[in-house]
């Protein structure tokens, strides 16, 4: 067997441009999803540990079904089983759904963890000094919650930033759809997935140092 390929990366440092155009609307979409999976998946806690009803049944049937099948079925329901409705999503809105549909599931569960950590004593405590509900989860729950799930919370943004690639199979142009757009035209497909390997492994690594540097301004006391 011969070894005789030949690379040719020309082309690839040409488009590296377009490339990173294509990183930050991963990065993008990843945070946006990551924003409203927290604000949905807080919610969805709360629901599953205190809500009565439908309600609760509600927030678990999303919880299960986020946790429990793959997130290409998620990423395909927004993008075509809406559609039996008449709803057509553009790219970015259908990753953008399916992304903050399975963070939420996800962090969800990590909430109502860092919630039950919580003693609820300190609850007790607040609502006898006069503070209200809302304000005794605000200033007291909430902050100790965040502390206590926020590793995992930065390991979701990297799942979400590399969950994102999935997206190229609903026509959205992010690293990946990018990267196989440009390797289609050139025939140079080793070497345009090897340089977005490397554009997903520095985005990764930004993210886990950025995250430790908030860590240490947050938590530092």
């Amino acid at each position: 067997m011969s070894f005789d390929y030949n690379f040719h990366w020309r082309p690839v440092f040409k488009s590296l441009p377009d490339l990173i155009w294509a990183g930050m609307t991963t990065l993008q979409v990843a945070a946006l999803s990551m924003l409203i999976g927290i604000v949905l998946g807080l919610l969805l806690a709360l629901v599953r540990m205190h809500g009565h009803g439908s309600y609760r049944w509600v927030a678990t049937t999303w919880i299960e079904l986020a946790r429990n099948t793959p997130a290409l079925f998620q990423l395909f329901f927004f993008g075509f089983g809406l559609g039996a409705f008449g709803i057509h999503l553009a790219p970015f809105y259908i990753v953008l759904c399916g992304l903050s549909f399975n963070n939420a599931g996800y962090l969800a569960e990590n909430f109502r963890g860092g919630l039950q950590s919580v003693p609820h004593t300190q609850v007790r405590a607040a609502r006898s000094l006069g503070m209200g509900i809302v304000r005794t989860y605000v200033s007291i729950v909430v902050p100790q919650v965040l502390r206590i799930v926020y590793h995992p919370m930065t390991n979701q943004m990297v799942w979400a930033v590399l969950m994102s690639s999935l997206g190229m199979l609903v026509g959205f142009r992010e690293l990946s759809g990018e990267t196989q757009f440009f390797a289609s035209r050139t025939f140079r497909i080793f070497e345009y997935f090897a340089v977005t390997a490397v554009l997903y492994y520095i985005i990764v690594k930004i993210i886990l140092g950025a995250s430790r540097l908030l860590a240490w301004r947050l938590f530092r006391y």
